[in-house]
């Protein structure tokens, strides 16, 4: 299984912007999805997850009310619709895949995923 994030670019406080992780080499209906993203000098964060069926996401308290994923299969994609964006959102976002959901019961998005694609990077400016 490939994956490969996109959608990245630079954007004022404030906007929106909608990535996507395109996944290809399998069935997207199989796997659940999650991204993640690493700002420089801090660990990597798990931002959102969603099922492999899409009924079931989650979101990092640090983006919640602010992000929305949703899943394609029909498209093989996943798209994190981003809004409010704020500088401290500015970090390479990537994506990863596995057939379970990895998130422990305090609704953490853990890293233990399969697959990982290529990372976009997203600038927010003040």
């Amino acid at each position: 299984v490939q994956l490969q994030a996109s959608g990245g670019g630079l954007v004022q406080a404030g906007g929106s912007l909608r990535l996507s992780c395109a996944v290809s080499g399998g069935t997207l209906d199989n796997y659940a999805i999650a991204w993640f993203r690493q700002a420089p000098g801090k660990e990597r964060e798990g931002i959102s997850a969603i099922s492999s069926r899409g009924g079931t996401s989650f979101y990092a308290n640090s983006v919640k009310s602010r992000f929305t994923i949703s899943k394609d299969n029909a498209k093989n994609a996943v798209y994190p619709q981003m809004s409010s964006l704020k500088p401290e959102d500015t970090a390479v976002y990537s994506c990863a895949a596995a057939g379970p959901l990895y998130v422990d019961y305090g609704g953490r998005i853990m890293d233990d995923y399969d697959y990982w694609g290529q990372g976009t990077l997203v600038t927010v400016s003040s």
